[in-house]
């Protein structure tokens, strides 16, 4: 009995001297270490996917007008308290979502929404609330409601069939959400390889101080980022699918291929610049065949259009965010993809890719 208890005590003082992070990474035993799927750099043509088609809609129509029609071909589950995530940006972020596009639509259809946002895990100018509300006001947030979810405390929410979490900390506001509507402006990402709805949720929820740190840093070691590669694609995926867990059916993607650098907004002003044409606007109730086809299109772009961003999605190995979606059961990675300019006509990804302008900045119109 004596031994037994000391065995007991030793095991409660090494977990409590672990990290956060460590002990909600802790799901195998130590002979049976957890480890990254592979190929996160290897894009898988349509025709070799398997299993069902999801609904995809599609508008060149990059506008206020655009965006509104994208988001009411998905709209039908959105109900009760609403939160509208998207990434708001460093101060004078060039990139970012229009202001004037989302006030449009939230005063058309989300009237009673607020706009929702977590804290950064690096310092800087949205890693404090304090700090994060001033640059909302610079970034013209300033329309309606913004809930900083983190800002008062944090919760966790169950990770179902993850290997790397039992479950992710996300600010504790989002329990007061019964749906959410991700405004998601497609781009690349430094370490995602692109940003699309995946690493809207997956990150942008998961609140500043654990989430994060749980997705982005192994405990006891001074690199803050040294997580990388698929195992950093499949932690993000899992903190996703925990936030879309907890909302069911009542979550509506749309995605914006509009100012597409190879940067997140996160990188303010010292964004790399934009080469890629932008191409339009998807919507879709599938977190999965949403960014698919973003990427597809992405690929269908001739090589001097897609160059910048398919070389950082490949060597960030970010592909594997479409495959590990799909071990967890997230989505299909085959669609149908719906035309809005044309009558609801059928298209591919090389339909929307066709006959695109060079990107322009709005500066330089």
């Amino acid at each position: 009995m004596k031994q037994s208890s000391l065995w007991m005590g030793l095991l409660l003082l090494w977990l409590s001297s672990m990290a956060p992070s460590q002990v909600a990474a802790q799901k195998n035993d130590r002979n049976q270490p957890t480890l990254p799927g592979r190929d996160g750099h290897k894009y898988v043509p349509y025709e070799q996917r398997k299993g069902n088609e999801s609904v995809v809609y599609f508008t060149r129509n990059l506008s206020a007008e655009g965006l509104i029609k994208a988001y009411e071909q998905v709209k039908g589950n959105i109900m009760g308290k609403v939160g509208v995530k998207l990434h708001t940006g460093e101060p004078q972020g060039p990139n970012i979502l229009p202001r004037q596009w989302v006030k449009s639509l939230m005063e058309k259809e989300l009237a009673d929404a607020n706009i929702v946002e977590t804290n950064t895990y690096y310092k800087g100018d949205r890693y404090t609330t304090e700090q994060h509300r001033k640059t909302l006001d610079v970034n013209g947030w300033n329309f309606c409601s913004v809930d900083i979810m983190d800002a008062e405390d944090t919760v966790t929410i169950p990770v179902k069939g993850g290997k790397w979490f039992t479950k992710m900390s996300v600010g504790s506001h989002m329990l007061r959400y019964n749906s959410l509507v991700m405004l998601t402006h497609f781009k690349g990402h430094t370490q995602g390889g692109f940003g699309g709805s995946n690493k809207n949720i997956g990150i942008g929820c998961a609140d500043g101080r654990m989430g994060k740190a749980w997705i982005h840093t192994t405990p006891g070691q001074p690199n803050q980022w040294d997580i990388r590669e698929e195992e950093f694609m499949e932690r993000m995926t899992e903190s996703t699918k925990a936030t879309i867990d907890y909302f069911g059916k009542h979550v509506a993607y749309v995605n914006v291929m509009r100012n597409m650098s190879v940067s997140c907004d996160c990188e303010d002003i010292h964004a790399a610049p934009v080469v890629t044409p932008n191409v339009g606007i998807l919507s879709s109730t599938d977190v999965l065949a949403i960014d698919q086809a973003c990427v597809d299109i992405i690929y269908a772009l001739t090589a001097g259009e897609h160059h910048d961003l398919v070389e950082r999605i490949e060597t960030r190995h970010g592909l594997r965010q479409l495959s590990y979606m799909k071990e967890l059961g997230m989505g299909n990675d085959k669609y149908v993809l719906i035309d809005l300019d044309n009558g609801g006509k059928r298209i591919t990804a090389a339909d929307a890719a066709k006959g695109l302008k060079p990107f322009v900045s709005d500066n330089q119109k």
